[in-house]
């Protein structure tokens, strides 16, 4: 009895400690103001942090840290290695701030970690239910961040607010219904006193929608649905009622102009997918990027660069703001890679198309863009019920992926784009339109993954005169994403589980580590006491199995990985 009561009150005192050491952490915190949001990390203090999933409003997953350079990259080393255990796809960005950092796994598992030893200071799972609509697996993209608080979408399309020192629930509010089809994987945005965030879910005759919410409350301000309803403008690009089938979610990160306030935000599919005999019509605004008042949600202008799709060329892919030279004057412009195999540079203000190049070396489906950015398609590959007798470059997988991002480098003026080569054979079926089921309208059959064709490489191209710089090639799709630094590098990883280390200038490769796992994460880099680190989440299930020809390891790993150079 009297040791039964030693060790409840050594427990008890445990206890006490370890919340008195967190009261005592979270007193140190300083507050994530928005001058420290919109500052990014433009420059060298700040990009001691990474705060928002891009590294800054305008996205371009560049930090000008420069302690690690071509010249010393390779003595790149784990410094720490953190295993969730939770089976599934890694494929989120971290945030860190203030010797903190916050990493999110499969399930909508967050983590809040010491950024400097990898140790917990605390971990959250969001308890979802067991009739989840889920396309495309269970992934999460990560977190935002203001003040004192961390936010994060969820599988069953919740949004969560935390106390970033403790882990503690301070709201958390529904987005919309997930029996209806409805999710959320993407990273939040937080933008002056509102948090944004768009739906997952376009196969599930979901219409979608970017809603922004209180920070304080999580009580919704406004939300902008990216499918037009009845009596609204461009709903006659859809033919009849065709609307109610959904689609263009919205569940990428996306970019935010403070001199403008506007939103930049990217959308996906039409539904159905694969058949769109019932939606004839251009279906806006799928498959574009829309220009938002921040303030009210209001299009301001849109984008679309592939008109009905039916090759489910899910246009969600990042956007970016860049500087450009356009008539002898400075422009602020808009660029994206889009799934559809073209770079599109858009200008910021009005959405005007001022280039589109062919990133990608296989691409078939349309034989050009015109001076307006509209794909002329060649109707050889637009699916019937008896398939395409030739395979429809790029696949549904597009050329780069919409969940992989790529990255800018001020210092070359070039985006590096991981890029996907594989073609596939599509059919169309007959499609339905009940809320909550797969809407998907067709079929999938042989790719040149299944074929063993399928390869990948990092691409540097200069969006404005649309030249390419080089090519990195590797055996995989590559299906991780791109870090550009002050240091001249590009990390990246790839689907046999190595980290990637290139020089911006020149594509060569300079460092390779194993992971253990494949990659499909987003690589950062951030700053404490000098020391400057590279974090590289490893985990896709590994390489696939259908991948004939080339080597099969399939493994499950689910860790983060962050790398420094010897002390």
């Amino acid at each position: 009895m009297i040791e039964r009561l030693r060790v409840t009150l050594r427990r008890v005192i445990t206890a006490s400690m370890l919340l008195n050491a967190v009261a005592v952490y979270a007193s140190e915190l300083a507050p994530v103001t928005p001058a420290r949001l919109a500052a990014g990390n433009t420059g060298l203090d700040a990009a001691a942090d990474w705060l928002t999933y891009g590294g800054s409003y305008a996205n371009w997953r560049y930090s000008p840290l420069a302690d690690i350079t071509a010249a010393n990259v390779a003595g790149l080393a784990p410094a720490w290695m953190f295993q969730t255990g939770v089976q599934g796809q890694v494929a989120g960005s971290p945030v860190i701030a203030d010797g903190m950092l916050f990493f999110t796994a499969a399930h909508n598992n967050l983590y809040g970690l010491d950024a400097v030893t990898g140790d917990v200071k605390w971990h959250y799972e969001h308890q979802m239910p067991g009739d989840l609509r889920l396309c495309c697996g269970p992934a999460n993209r990560g977190v935002a961040i203001a003040g004192n608080k961390i936010f994060m979408a969820t599988l069953d399309a919740h949004l969560l607010a935390f106390e970033r020192a403790t882990g503690k629930l301070l709201w958390n509010v529904t987005m919309a219904d997930y029996k209806l089809g409805f999710s959320a994987t993407s990273a939040p945005l937080v933008v002056k006193d509102m948090v944004i965030v768009g739906n997952g879910g376009g196969e599930f005759a979901t219409r979608g929608f970017i809603a922004a919410y209180s920070l304080e409350t999580g009580k919704e301000r406004w939300r902008r649905y990216t499918v037009p309803a009845a009596g609204e403008k461009n709903v006659e690009s859809w033919a009849g009622e065709s609307w109610k089938g959904g689609g263009a979610p919205a569940w990428m990160t996306g970019a935010y102009d403070g001199a403008s306030n506007t939103l930049y935000w990217s959308t996906g599919n039409p539904a159905p997918l694969f058949n769109g005999d019932a939606r004839k019509g251009d279906n806006l605004y799928s498959d574009s990027v829309l220009a938002l008042d921040a303030d009210s949600g209001e299009i301001r202008w849109h984008f679309q660069a592939t008109p009905h799709d039916v090759w489910d060329y899910d246009a969600t892919n990042g956007v970016m703001l860049v500087d450009v030279e356009q008539d002898g004057k400075k422009l602020r412009a808009v660029t994206q890679a889009n799934r559809n195999g073209y770079v599109y540079v858009l200008d910021a203000a009005t959405g005007k198309f001022l280039r589109g190049t062919q990133y990608i070396e296989n691409l078939n489906w349309s034989k050009g863009l015109d001076a307006n950015g509209r794909p002329t398609v060649d109707p050889k590959y637009v699916p019937t019920v008896d398939g395409l007798k030739d395979m429809v470059c790029p696949g549904p997988i597009g050329g780069n992926n919409g969940s992989t991002t790529y990255a800018y480098s001020p210092l070359t003026h070039h985006l590096y784009v991981p890029v996907v080569e594989s073609c596939m054979s599509l059919a169309k079926e007959e499609a339905g339109m009940h809320p909550g089921d797969p809407n998907f309208g067709g079929t999938l059959g042989d790719s040149y993954a299944t074929l063993g064709k399928a390869y990948g490489h990092i691409t540097a191209i200069d969006p404005v005169s649309g030249k390419i710089k080089w090519r990195y090639r590797d055996n995989f799709p590559m299906i991780g994403g791109a870090l550009a630094t002050g240091g001249g590098l590009i990390f990246t990883g790839n689907q046999e589980g190595y980290a990637l280390a290139l020089d911006a200038d020149s594509g060569k490769l300079l460092w390779k580590f194993q992971t253990g796992s494949g990659i499909r994460s987003q690589p950062v880099t951030y700053r404490i006491n000098g020391r400057q680190y590279v974090a590289i989440g490893s985990g896709t299930g590994g390489v696939a199995a259908s991948v004939v020809g080339q080597p099969r390891h399939v493994t499950f790993g689910s860790a983060l990985v962050v790398f420094a150079l010897p002390q």
